[in-house]
């Protein structure tokens, strides 16, 4: 694993956001969080993990899916990605393993690069709201590695960036508990907190290159 340096890791942070207000996106992004080592203001930071909180597509282009399956093999195109977005950039169309357009495997080829330490979170659901939702599931059948680290800081909302998030960010000005305490904060009982935060961290430590999970509320 390659840790950046903490100023590096910002700056990658800072273009991810820059890309997702400036170019088409396969799907609308409504939010952009960091948490992990960047959020909790680590130097070097091991991995860079981000959230993105995305919209389903309300006007699509159904009628150019069948180019695409007749181009890429993939279904899809025109109803869970915009087929504008796959016509500007063919080569980060991604399916699932039923060869349907995947949206977050989308988003992870169009900003992320194989080999960079970053990890993306996709769902339909704000960050806070699947915090809670995966915090009660893993703890329901205590796989603790599906629980989402609840200390985040949400960067750019609803089209608007949030220079102040990013100036404290580098700053360094925020202060979150360790994990076990901030899951003990939602409620996890103090012998189960500590099992799940050091089960998270021996995970996240096998965890190398670009990474993505998408998550449906």
């Amino acid at each position: 694993m390659t840790d950046w340096a903490r100023e590096r890791a910002l700056d990658r942070v800072a273009q991810l956001v820059d890309t997702i207000e400036t170019e088409t996106m396969p799907v609308p992004v409504r939010e952009v969080w960091v948490f992990g080592d960047v959020a909790l203001g680590l130097d070097p930071v091991e991995r860079i993990d981000v959230y993105l909180t995305k919209d389903l597509l309300f006007h699509g282009d159904e009628d150019r899916e069948p180019d695409f399956i007749d181009s890429h093999g993939i279904e899809g195109v025109g109803k869970t990605v915009r087929a504008e977005w796959a016509d500007e950039h063919p080569e980060h169309l991604r399916a699932n393993a039923n060869g349907h357009a995947a949206p977050e495997k989308c988003l992870a080829a169009h900003l992320v690069d194989e080999d960079e330490p970053i990890h993306l979170e996709v769902c339909n659901a704000s960050f806070e709201d699947n915090v809670t939702q995966r915090l009660k599931g893993a703890m329901a059948r205590e796989n603790y590695r599906e629980i989402l680290d609840p200390r985040g800081t949400c960067l750019w909302l609803d089209g608007r960036r949030s220079e102040e998030a990013f100036e404290k960010l580098r700053a360094g000005e925020y202060a979150f508990p360790p994990l076990a305490g901030a899951l003990e904060m939602l409620g996890v009982d103090e012998d189960d907190a500590q099992t799940a935060a050091d089960a998270i961290q021996q995970f996240r430590e096998q965890q190398d290159g670009a990474s993505v999970r998408g998550d449906v509320v």
